[in-house]
């Protein structure tokens, strides 16, 4: 387990090199930088060319990455045009979406799982097609439609919660938001899971396991539930990091500050450094998770193992 372990984390390496390097390439191709600094005035070329100095976007591009990569492994991700450092803006952005990451993750496991479990063992009944429909409808209707009726029926029309999050962002206040982004992934993660159940119910180690007359519960928690949960694990392991990023619209709508926002205002501003450096912590957090999810998969199902 060790040297897979290490092996994977020397694998990661380029991964991440490659990762950012596409990213820096796209960002700097995606519009000139000083020209959103200005704003609705054009900078005079004076101007312009102290501000590319300044900034460094006077060098070559392959040249202005070698720097960052070397700052970033310093912790330094560089300074945003309004003079304030990005790691700041990391500091105060993660925790809000982190929190609002860990409410769907929750509503994820505990609602998906659940309702994938009753499907896959009732299939073709009646629970069965009434999920396969409620789910088929939610992955149908875009986040921002259900973000925006939410929002108006329980924070505006019914007053259940606050139309938007305020600063501090506490669980209590993301239950909702949390809704809204899982509920696509929620929706996946029954079928996946139904899908899982259901094939597995016909294997031999679960006939085995109801002719040894093993209790009901346990060949379901702990033989068919165990094996079925590796697709599933694979699925939320690699949503995380998606759910993080994808985070937009949802903290759009509810006025959330997290990392959704700090990366729209980032490309609304053509800020580079910002939605770089963000977009590079978002590369760790995928390539973490992925390796996360391929160590359960040993702790799930004991016939992998790593050498």
């Amino acid at each position: 387990m060790g040297r897979y372990v290490v092996r994977r984390l020397l694998q990661m390496i380029p991964v991440f090199i490659g990762a950012t390097l596409l990213i820096f390439l796209m960002v700097n191709v995606m519009g000139d930088p000083i020209a959103g600094l200005c704003g609705d005035k054009q900078c005079d070329a004076a101007t312009a060319a102290q501000l590319k100095k300044e900034f460094g976007l006077d060098k070559p591009v392959w040249q202005q990455y070698l720097t960052y990569m070397g700052n970033v492994f310093t912790g330094d991700f560089g300074t945003a045009f309004n003079g304030q450092k990005v790691t700041e803006l990391m500091s105060t952005a993660f925790p809000v979406t982190i929190r609002l990451t860990v409410v769907a993750i929750v509503f994820e496991i505990v609602i998906g799982i659940s309702l994938g479990v009753v499907t896959g063992l009732r299939r073709g009944r009646p629970v069965d097609t009434s999920v396969l429909l409620l789910t088929l409808v939610v992955i149908s209707i875009p986040t921002f439609v259900t973000g925006l009726l939410l929002q108006l029926l329980l924070g505006v029309e019914w007053g259940w919660i606050k139309p938007s999050v305020s600063t501090d962002a506490t669980f209590s206040e993301l239950i909702v938001p949390g809704l809204v982004l899982a509920s696509v992934s929620l929706a996946y993660v029954t079928r996946l899971t139904r899908t899982s159940i259901a094939e597995n119910r016909r294997s031999d180690y679960v006939r085995t396991a109801v002719a040894k007359g093993l209790p009901r519960r346990r060949v379901i928690t702990r033989h068919l539930l165990r094996n079925s949960l590796i697709p599933v694990v694979t699925f939320i392991g690699t949503d995380i990091g998606a759910l993080m990023g994808g985070a937009i619209v949802t903290e759009r709508i509810f006025n959330i500050h997290g990392v959704g926002y700090q990366l729209y205002q980032g490309i609304l501003r053509q800020n580079t450094q910002t939605v770089v450096g963000f977009v590079t912590v978002l590369v760790l957090v995928f390539l973490v998770a992925n390796l996360l999810v391929d160590l359960l998969y040993a702790v799930l199902d004991p016939r992998i193992r790593y050498a």
